[in-house]
């Protein structure tokens, strides 16, 4: 007899087959990250949907909101429920209801606009902030790296 599959991996595979049929495009337009690449691995826990995958760019790209491991810091990867910082409202975070395609999304918004106000990597907060060409510059440089130019 087969081994039964779990609830979990029953969607996390119509998750993928949705994603193969309509994947997002590459680094959002009008942003430094146009056209960028960047390999990404997405870590599901054993209690998946209930408790949100964790995100991480390999390798790390630069950006505020990604910390200098590649792990991404976005509300909707944040534990259901409260926050105990009082920084962000439970809608905004995971919930079953979530899934990868809204996970891209999210993270195709952050690459547009970064959150400073609650930065995961200081350094790219403030060289955001403080040299801007500076950071673009950079991204820019990464983005053509990651397409082997």
């Amino acid at each position: 007899m087969p081994p039964r599959t779990s609830t979990a991996q029953r969607r996390l595979l119509k998750e993928y087959q949705q994603l193969k049929r309509d994947s997002p495009e590459e680094g959002p337009k009008d942003t430094p990250y146009e056209n960028g690449v960047f390999p990404a691995r997405l870590t599901f826990p054993n209690d998946y949907p209930l408790s949100p995958p964790k995100l991480v760019f390999e390798p790390a790209i630069l950006h505020p909101n990604i910390y200098a491991n590649g792990e991404v810091c976005i509300s909707i990867l944040h534990p259901p429920g409260d926050d105990p910082h009082q920084y962000e409202r439970a809608e905004e975070r995971w919930s079953p209801v979530q899934n990868v395609e809204k996970i891209l999304l999210s993270v195709m918004s952050m690459l547009s606009e970064p959150n400073v106000e609650s930065g995961a990597n200081i350094d790219a907060c403030k060289l955001w902030r403080d040299n801007r060409k500076g950071f673009e510059a950079q991204v820019r440089s990464d983005v053509r790296k990651s397409l082997g130019l």
